[in-house]
């Protein structure tokens, strides 16, 4: 018999009338009339061709198929009920939604999500990918992950800070080796030079690190840092990357410093309406993010493949008038 035609409701009532041996104890289990369960019953026998129980002067007896056909049937409903009390027991799944900056989210977040997933299985997170801040009050996001070098609040919003961006240089370690000598700073001008959005950011590196060296005029422009980065690792040119967001890329080799010279370029900050009414599981990323940013910074610098042309501190770019 197909699934599909299964006599659902008669055979819940033989059930229940085969373990009482009485059609009106069956119907005060189910809450119907004891009509309902004998017409239920009849309408059983009737598909199958066979009786399943003996109607004797005030009582029933099950047959041989009814015994079989009641074992089946009471082994099933109880595992059926079984396993509807262990789903409704168990906790739903928890949906956390964040908003976060293309960069952060392409070569930092994303990578690590499946760690999250492995430690809190019941909480999934839906990572939406937008350079602009949220609109918290549409209900989009629970939470947003911003970069920004000149601020660290935004209306009606509360800010926490995770972690300073600086850039360096980076290129795949075949192109540092196939390619000409880094020995200072202006030898970068004999490479492909890969910038993000425009050619301002390597020129404000360069106005820091090498004054009066070369102007950074050439080379292809992406959308964001992680697809500059990524050109880089493939060896099509040198990047400004982010020591933090590519750590895993210098720790691996995937990518090398061939200078440590540091200019500053803002700051990460994670953003919500309030934090001390965020959700439990939204509680439980935040606590998640923020020790992954810290168990990474103190992570041992890698050594730099080439010579470093100075001291390695961070300087901020002169402001712009």
């Amino acid at each position: 018999m197909r699934r599909g035609r299964l006599p659902l409701t008669a055979l819940r009532s033989f059930e229940a009338a085969g373990r009482h041996l009485s059609f009106s104890r069956a119907a005060e289990e189910l809450f119907v009339s004891q009509a309902a369960v004998s017409r239920q019953i009849r309408e059983l026998e009737a598909l199958i061709g066979r009786p399943l129980f003996e109607r004797l002067h005030r009582r029933v007896e099950l047959t041989d198929a009814g015994q079989e056909l009641l074992r089946q049937l009471t082994r099933s409903f109880d595992a059926i009920d079984l396993k509807l009390t262990e789903i409704q027991a168990s906790p739903q799944s928890e949906l956390v939604k964040v908003s976060t900056e293309p960069f952060f989210a392409g070569a930092w977040l994303i990578p690590r999500l499946n760690s999250f997933r492995e430690l809190h299985p019941r909480i999934d997170v839906a990572v939406d990918v937008s350079p602009g801040l949220v609109e918290f009050r549409t209900h989009e996001a629970d939470l947003a992950i911003r970069h920004s070098e000149t601020r660290s609040a935004w209306p009606r919003t509360q800010a926490r800070h995770l972690v300073e961006s600086i850039a360096r240089p980076m290129l795949s370690p075949d192109l540092l080796a196939k390619g000409p000598p880094l020995r200072t700073v202006a030898d970068l001008a004999a490479y492909t030079l890969l910038h993000e959005q425009n050619r301002d950011y390597w020129a404000r590196w360069l106005e820091v690190a090498a004054p009066n060296s070369f102007r950074p005029e050439r080379g292809p422009i992406f959308g964001d840092g992680n697809l500059t980065t990524h050109a880089a690792a493939l060896g099509h040119g040198v990047a400004l990357g982010d020591p933090f967001i590519n750590g895993a890329e210098l720790r691996d080799g995937t990518l090398v410093e061939p200078f440590r010279e540091s200019v500053a370029f803002g700051s990460y900050w994670l953003v919500a309406p309030d934090f001390e009414a965020l959700s439990p599981a939204a509680r439980i990323f935040v606590d998640w993010l923020v020790a992954g940013i810290k168990a990474q910074l103190e992570w041992p610098k890698p050594p730099a493949p080439g010579a470093s042309s100075r001291s390695g501190r961070s300087r901020r770019p002169r402001r712009r008038r």
